[in-house]
């Protein structure tokens, strides 16, 4: 699984014009789910992103965690972190097909509210438009592959 994990000040997701979730000080985190992925990675990751200490102390040092800072998080689906850009046209035979990923991209959710987070969210496979406020900005990127 892939995570695009941005510190925002502010985010929102929208469909169909109307505001489907939002969230003040937090994440805005991108989610991928790879052919192969299993519910380890799922957690895996709920419990890097949820602990990363990104969010500055009184020195001024990033050394507070979402938690420490009452952050939110606003979780949205996008197979296109797994798109093989090696031609002009991407192709995304690595993403997980639905089948698989709604169920990792769930429980990777219920992990972070398992955790005290409140978790907003887009739709799974739906045409979003997402709005957020960079904090930083401040933008990480982790990999299950590389955790």
């Amino acid at each position: 699984m892939r995570a695009v994990v941005t510190r925002v000040s502010e985010a929102s997701v929208s469909i169909g014009g109307k505001i489907r979730g939002s969230i003040e000080k937090g994440f805005l985190v991108l989610i991928g789910v790879a052919v192969g992925d299993t519910e380890a990675e799922a957690k895996k990751l709920a419990d890097k992103v949820c602990g990363v200490r990104v969010f500055e102390d009184e020195n001024g040092k990033m050394n507070l965690n979402l938690e420490s800072v009452g952050g939110k998080l606003l979780v949205i689906s996008q197979f296109t972190l797994y798109a093989d850009c090696k031609s002009r046209r991407p192709g995304f035979t690595r993403a997980a097909r639905p089948d698989t990923a709604v169920p990792l991209y769930e429980l990777f959710l219920r992990e972070c509210r398992d955790r005290g987070f409140e978790v907003e969210c887009g739709e799974f496979g739906a045409d979003m438009q997402v709005s957020s406020v960079n904090d930083g900005p401040v933008t990480l990127i982790f990999d299950t592959e590389e955790l």
